[in-house]
């Protein structure tokens, strides 16, 4: 095929698409390391003050590609009886629509018996979402011999455009297990910039796992460990299941997951009681995998310091990563 023809063709694929798909959230890897994103409940299961940091480029292979940021912080306040969250994310799709989330969240805690507890988190989130049309490109814009050199005779569209959303999660845990289910876009708020209506879907996202150990001492504090975990999700007509499995010694920790019919991913991290650090990688496993060149994310923690929970305060043991 003549290379300014498949130009052309992937100018107008791109503006059918940003004129009628509908809008889905970035994607995470790493769910445990961004546990705000997650669900909302996670607010302040550390206990003391915790900042989470988060990058993701995704398929870097490909021009355009999808850069997300997140930064959160959270801790439990007693006089409240639950924890508070603040949590920012910014996503930039083609350097050309950009998406700026900023949510309060609080969550509270009860014990439902000596060996398990409940929390439920509550989200309200102020969203800005921007489309820069000066970096679309049109057929009429294109030379058959010198690419894109005219001006497009499309009008200018899009802008800016904001709102107010609202999110709720629930968490169920033990000492060697936990399960949380969370509802995100309760309300479907409308997201369209260039023209009619364009609600984006409630997104459901169930999880479960286990923290197994393999050692026989129940005072080391290096001992082995291995997670099963499932993770399912649904956003529109789209539809998500990961398995995955992670293994930890000491500081170090490893995990495997598999995200169906489109990525498997390795991750390994490094922890300590102040920081934590991990690295994931997708080995895309679809039709793209030759061109996406996969997707790397990076996650920093921090921990500090605080005051011991009181005897009937629980936080919950879950994977890190």
């Amino acid at each position: 095929m003549n290379t300014n023809l498949l130009k052309t063709y992937i100018a107008l694929f791109s503006l059918v698409l940003a004129f009628n798909l509908k809008a889905q959230d970035p994607e995470f890897t790493q769910f445990y390391a961004n546990p705000l994103y997650l669900n909302p409940a996670f607010a302040g299961t550390h206990n003391c003050p915790r900042v989470s940091m988060n990058y993701r480029n995704q398929w870097p292979g490909i021009s355009g590609t999808f850069v997300t940021q997140s930064v959160s912080y959270d801790q439990n306040v007693r006089g409240l009886k639950g924890g508070l969250g603040l949590l920012v994310t910014n996503d930039v799709a083609a350097k050309t629509l950009s998406t700026l989330n900023v949510s309060g969240i609080y969550s509270y805690q009860f014990k439902v018996s000596r060996q398990f507890s409940i929390r439920a988190g509550f989200q309200a989130t102020f969203f800005q979402k921007s489309l820069d049309w000066s970096k679309l490109t049109f057929g009429d814009m294109i030379d058959p011999r010198r690419g894109f050199v005219y001006q497009t005779a499309d009008i200018p569209r899009g802008g800016r455009k904001t709102g107010v959303d609202f999110s709720a999660g629930l968490l169920g845990f033990s000492k060697n297990f936990y399960f949380g289910f969370a509802a995100h876009h309760l309300t479907e708020p409308d997201e369209s910039l260039v023209q009619g209506n364009s609600p984006l879907p409630m997104k459901l996202t169930g999880h479960a796992g286990a923290l197994i150990s393999l050692s026989e001492s129940k005072y080391s504090q290096n001992d082995a460990k291995i997670s099963p975990n499932v993770l399912f999700r649904q956003q529109g007509t789209f539809q998500q299941l990961n398995l995955g499995l992670y293994v930890t010694k000491g500081p170090l920790w490893f995990g495997a997951w598999y995200r169906n019919a489109d990525a498997f991913i390795l991750l390994i991290g490094l922890q300590s009681d102040l920081a934590k650090i991990g690295y994931s990688y997708d080995v895309t496993t679809s039709k793209l995998t030759l061109a996406t060149a996969g997707s790397h994310e990076v996650s920093f923690q921090l921990n500090f310091t605080c005051k011991p929970p009181r005897k009937r305060y629980r936080t919950i043991s879950c994977p890190s990563f």
